[in-house]
């Protein structure tokens, strides 16, 4: 079932030729190449010249390709600044925050590395990597040793943030005095 906006009146012509007029008017009228206040004249030029690139087949054909790859590519550039602003909040793109603390190091790392498993996933090219993480995962949590095993170090892990909660340590700051308060 196809609808009008997938209709081939539309996606071989119609959408090239506003992309293409769209584009070139702006130019035009942004570098002013024919003169102050020529707004008709950029308006004809850029609809002939965008009529004759619609009449070529094979420069519609790459024009449509790109912009697939363009829409799709700002969709991940737009994923992974949504997750750094969920991260950063307010402050700039920075990584440190000029305290010693690296921590938004850390998250640009899994940020990175998740989107590119994403986009691993979602194009289908990751299925090997998939599947093998899934079968890592199975065999750390589902084994017969696994339970004991994570209850352990779940245990050790609770005893470790308790001690340093109380002895003051952070990791992420430059200058820590924590093995005074142990004194």
């Amino acid at each position: 079932m196809v609808n009008i906006l997938q209709a081939d009146l539309m996606v071989n012509f119609l959408y090239p030729l506003l992309l293409m007029f769209v584009l070139l008017f702006a130019i035009l009228e942004k570098t002013k190449i024919l003169g102050d206040d020529k707004t008709q004249v950029n308006a004809i030029i850029s609809l002939v010249i965008s009529l004759i690139f619609v009449g070529a087949v094979f420069p519609t054909i790459i024009v449509n390709n790109l912009v697939q790859f363009m829409t799709v590519g700002l969709f991940v550039v737009f994923v992974v600044l949504m997750l750094w602003g969920f991260i950063s909040g307010n402050k700039d793109l920075s990584v440190g925050d000029g305290e010693g603390r690296k921590i938004h190091k850390a998250f640009a790392i899994l940020i990175f590395g998740g989107v590119v498993f994403a986009v691993l996933w979602a194009t289908g090219f990751g299925s090997g990597i998939v599947d093998g993480l899934q079968k890592v995962l199975t065999a750390l949590f589902t084994s017969d040793w696994s339970s004991s095993f994570w209850t352990n170090a779940l245990v050790v892990i609770l005893v470790l943030a308790v001690a340093f909660i109380l002895t003051g340590f952070n990791p992420f700051a430059r200058k820590t005095n924590w093995w005074i308060k142990l004194k």
